[in-house]
């Protein structure tokens, strides 16, 4: 049984959330702080985290950061700010997903199960492949270890910065719109948001680029999408 912390001080939210996620076969903690809750995520063994912005004590960006240092499980940032530089920011520090409150706990449900499908996949993935790699101009991306090197020396990605990258570059001179991408590295297909993958496409080539500003790698194709060139 795949276990879910919830990260979140309003009692009245974790209830509702907790009986949804346990009625669809989760096992559920939670904790109301965040000093509790960075507490147990560090410490204890979870297969997703959903974690508030907003918290006492110990916000979710602080969390969110700390978590990421440690360890690759999805985390969906949950939010009533609406701004999109607190989404960038969430994204930025390894978030996998952010929600905007008020949204329905079915939709909450439906992005936990696609998250935990797609994590349960890549490892799959990684078992079977245990020896491949992929090399292209100075990069080279290891798909057992879930390491990059460029230039031989180790960078570090977070999970879906790391799924990102390794579906464009196993799908070289392809053009994906940022639907498509959406779609194959979250696998949220009609609930997409399409800064998430801006956001992501940033984070790439700030850690490949030898210029972010005039990508070698990552090639913008106005009014359609994204390629990677080899």
């Amino acid at each position: 049984m795949k276990r879910i912390l919830i990260i979140e001080d309003d009692q009245v939210i974790v209830e509702v959330e907790k009986d949804y996620l346990e009625a669809s076969g989760y096992q559920v903690e939670f904790a109301t702080s965040g000093e509790l809750g960075l507490k147990k995520a560090l410490e204890e063994e979870y297969d997703l985290i959903i974690l508030d912005l907003m918290l006492p004590h110990t916000d979710g960006f602080e969390i969110c950061r700390q978590v990421r240092i440690k360890k690759n499980i999805p985390i969906l940032m949950v939010s009533a700010k609406k701004e999109e530089i607190d989404k960038i920011r969430g994204l930025g520090l390894g978030a996998d997903d952010y929600m905007t409150k008020p949204f329905s706990v079915g939709e909450l449900v439906a992005r936990v199960k696609a998250h935990l499908a797609r994590y349960d996949r890549l490892m799959t993935d990684n078992q079977v492949k245990q020896m491949d790699e992929v090399q292209i101009r100075g990069i080279r991306i290891d798909k057992l270890s879930r390491k990059v090197y460029i230039n031989e020396t180790e960078v570090q990605f977070t999970s879906k910065e790391f799924d990102l990258l390794l579906f464009l570059a196993i799908h070289p001179n392809r053009v994906f719109s940022k639907d498509e991408l959406f779609e194959k590295i979250w696998g949220l297909d009609s609930m997409g948001d399409n800064a998430t993958v801006t956001v992501f496409i940033g984070k790439l080539r700030e850690k490949i680029e030898t210029d972010p500003s005039k990508p070698q790698y990552i090639e913008t194709i106005w009014g359609v999408g994204y390629r990677f060139n080899v």
